[in-house]
């Protein structure tokens, strides 16, 4: 297991230039907006526009803050999400456009390239003691607000504990997104 502290988060710009993301991990490390094949990111969204067109990628989104944000994704219906909505999976080629409710929003972003990983997200909360399985590769543990211990060490807000395979016990009070992605 690794911690990923959120003082570590990267910030880059976003692919279409309209804004930042935290950069919290990539495979392989290191790898350029157009040579990962997997990708965890934070984005704040202060206004209303396109999403970045990944070719080859698909995407989960899952809202952490924020009143709302309505998309128009290419071939789908509008779909409105806030901070209690279930993760959204899209393929990151298609055209998507963001309008907010009212105000800023932060989200959570997991891409992988179609063809070399999948993935998928699970989101969670721990009061007392849990345990959570990793049957994929990679489990990625994002903590969206809170505290607990995991493994002897302490996670809380937007830190992420990157787990292997196997079962990991969980002691807090603590809302995760747990993020598996494995290899094709």
């Amino acid at each position: 297991m690794r911690i990923i502290r959120a003082a570590e988060h990267r910030q880059v710009p976003w692919k279409n230039g309209g804004g930042l993301t935290a950069e919290i991990a990539a495979f392989p490390e290191g790898a350029s907006m157009d040579g990962f094949d997997w990708r965890l990111s934070m984005a704040d969204v202060v206004s209303d526009g396109p999403f970045s067109i990944f070719s080859g990628i698909d995407r989960t989104l899952t809202l952490l803050s924020g009143a709302g944000m309505a998309l128009d994704i290419e071939g789908r219906e509008r779909i409105v999400l806030d901070s209690g909505s279930p993760p959204l999976a899209f393929p990151g080629d298609v055209a998507v456009r963001a309008t907010l409710v009212d105000g800023p929003v932060r989200d959570l972003n997991v891409m992988t390239r179609r063809g070399r990983f999948s993935h998928r997200v699970e989101p969670f909360s721990v009061n007392g003691h849990r345990e959570v399985g990793v049957e994929t590769e990679t489990g990625l543990l994002f903590c969206r607000h809170g505290e607990a211990r995991i493994g002897g060490e302490t996670v809380s807000k937007f830190d992420v504990a990157r787990l292997e395979r196997g079962a990991v016990a969980i002691e807090g009070d603590a809302a995760f997104c747990l993020v598996l992605l494995q290899r094709r």
